[in-house]
């Protein structure tokens, strides 16, 4: 009867064990991990498993839902309204600093918003800027008298931002430069309308495959291709 018992332990425990390991198995398939066999030792289990994590290569795949918005040109009519209003936000923005010669002649309108935004008033009022190091950026443009060719350079470039995302042209890209100019505008402490352009903004970006696709990206991204795809006009001239 000992003996028995003795036999019918040792079966459980060997099933519990088998489990174990079926449920690694298990667990290590959906991660795409290979199964590292359990040691005695501590430390040589956590290297094992590490080294099974590390060595193994995972792809994780796109919900449904990222692909339909972001990678299918079946629903690219929905990005060309919000393409359309970041589009003419800048360029209406560009062109009001074009055509003036504080911006584009002497750069004095740029000089007086970066005064205005370093400038650290008395307590208990607070200053416009909250982060030193980009107050210190700023006065060290207003130091070095930068202002000459940094508005005319602003002032082009929102309108080059503008006229790029109305066309759809290399969509991805120039959104992403409109994001970063919204950035410092907010770190500068004016608010207005950036947060919603630097979210709008981010968005295109995530959909660049598709967002200027009712536009020029339809012919430019096949034609120019990737980094990581060749497009027709790098293989005729590798041809």
């Amino acid at each position: 009867a000992v003996g028995a018992a003795g036999a019918a332990a040792a079966g459980g425990v060997q099933a519990a064990s088998t489990s174990a390991v079926t449920i690694r198995e298990r667990i290590a398939r959906c991660y795409g991990a290979a199964v590292v066999p359990r040691t005695r030792s501590r430390g040589g289990r956590t290297s094992a498993r590490i080294s099974g994590v590390i060595g193994s290569r995972r792809i994780i795949t796109d919900p449904p839902i990222a692909t339909l918005l972001f990678a299918d040109t079946r629903v690219a009519f929905l990005w060309l309204p919000i393409r359309l209003y970041v589009g003419w936000a800048w360029l209406d923005a560009g062109l009001h600093k074009v055509q003036d010669p504080a911006w584009t002649q002497t750069g004095e309108a740029i000089k007086a918003f970066w005064t205005r935004a370093a400038a650290v008033p008395p307590p208990p009022a607070r200053p416009a800027i909250t982060y030193d190091w980009y107050r210190g950026f700023l006065q060290t443009l207003l130091d070095a008298n930068a202002h000459p060719w940094f508005g005319p350079l602003l002032a082009y470039t929102e309108t080059a931002v503008g006229i790029l995302l109305l066309v759809g042209a290399f969509t991805g890209i120039v959104a992403a430069f409109g994001a970063f100019l919204n950035t410092n505008f907010l770190l500068a402490g004016t608010v207005s309308t950036n947060p919603v352009l630097l979210l709008l903004a981010l968005a295109l970006v995530l959909a660049w495959k598709t967002a200027g696709w009712l536009g020029l990206d339809r012919f430019l991204l096949p034609a120019m291709g990737t980094p990581w795809h060749d497009g027709r006009l790098r293989v005729r001239s590798d041809g």
